[in-house]
């Protein structure tokens, strides 16, 4: 058999296959609802995370370590530190903060000018606020900086809000943890449908199997337009997940948008993309060609001619 000829029968096939789901489209219809239903949560909730991702990494004023300096610490030896911790590989960018600048803008926003005229002294200390690059996503990391600050002579004390930082990273490993284990859940699920409905049109076809198989038919012929069904039926819940996928984010949109605004922000959530894509439909039709080759491989054998 040569390979046209090969190719052209399996084409044969996919559209004959195409054609006897479109036959009877309520019944197919809600089979193909739940594959994509049970791959949209997953695939929806990884997007989410995502972009909650996104939104801390852009959140400048989360991690950052605050270097009290000692008073018998200049303001040019506290520039010439600034200076030397942001040549650092993890730091990404570090600000000094003077007293006098640090005096003026609590008289500014405190509403407390008064009060403050009457100290003999500004009680503010030199301070050194640094910013963690973005690559220091680990808590090991942060806290190893924590400790290197915390060592230098310039510095009275060093202080970080660690607790927040540890939740922040065990609630998105949790969520990370959560979704695959969600994934995988809803995947058996689609195979479990997948694979009841093909075993559903094997018995309808009982008859038609004994017959193929009295007159020679072998079992890959007879298994090839089950496989298919199972490719159409991945493929179309892939779709579905996608449209639900997007539709989703596409109403969520403003309202994230909105209150973006508020926080003189202009994010957009991010949706899936081409390789997300890409991966979501090809996901799918592996599930669906699994399910249908775990029914046809079971109940194939089964049927005999008498």
């Amino acid at each position: 058999m040569s390979l046209s000829v090969y190719l052209a029968r399996h084409m044969q096939v996919m559209i004959a296959t195409l054609g006897e789901l479109m036959r009877a489209p309520l019944s197919n219809m809600m089979t193909i609802a739940v594959i994509g239903i049970a791959l949209a949560l997953p695939t929806g909730l990884q997007v989410l995370l995502k972009n909650v991702q996104q939104v801390t990494a852009q959140w400048d004023g989360a991690a950052q370590i605050s270097l009290y300096l000692k008073d018998s610490v200049t303001t040019k030896q506290a520039e010439s530190l600034t200076k030397l911790l942001t040549k650092r590989q993890d730091v990404k960018s570090a600000n000094n903060i003077t007293p006098d600048s640090a005096m003026t803008e609590f008289r500014k926003n405190s509403g407390f000018g008064e009060a403050l005229d009457a100290l003999e002294e500004n009680p503010f200390p030199a301070l050194i606020v640094v910013y963690p690059s973005d690559n220091n996503d680990s808590i090991i990391s942060v806290e190893a900086m924590l400790a290197d600050f915390r060592a230098r002579p310039e510095v009275e004390r060093a202080q970080f809000d660690l607790q927040w930082l540890k939740r922040l990273f065990a609630i998105m490993d949790f969520g990370r943890r959560g979704i695959w284990v969600l994934a995988v859940l809803l995947s058996l699920s689609v195979l479990l449908v997948v694979g009841n409905t093909i075993r559903l049109a094997i018995e309808n076809r009982r008859e038609e199997i004994e017959i193929i198989k009295l007159i020679g038919g072998t079992d890959a012929f007879i298994r090839r337009p089950f496989l298919y069904n199972g490719f159409w039926f991945g493929l179309s819940g892939g779709v579905i997940s996608w449209i639900l996928v997007t539709l989703a984010l596409w109403l969520l949109s403003g309202p994230v948008g909105q209150l973006a605004t508020l926080y003189n922000s202009n994010y957009q959530l991010t949706t899936l993309d081409l390789t997300a894509s890409a991966i979501l439909l090809g996901f799918s039709v592996l599930l669906g060609l699994a399910g249908s080759w775990l029914a046809v491989s079971r109940h194939l054998h089964a049927i005999e001619p008498q």
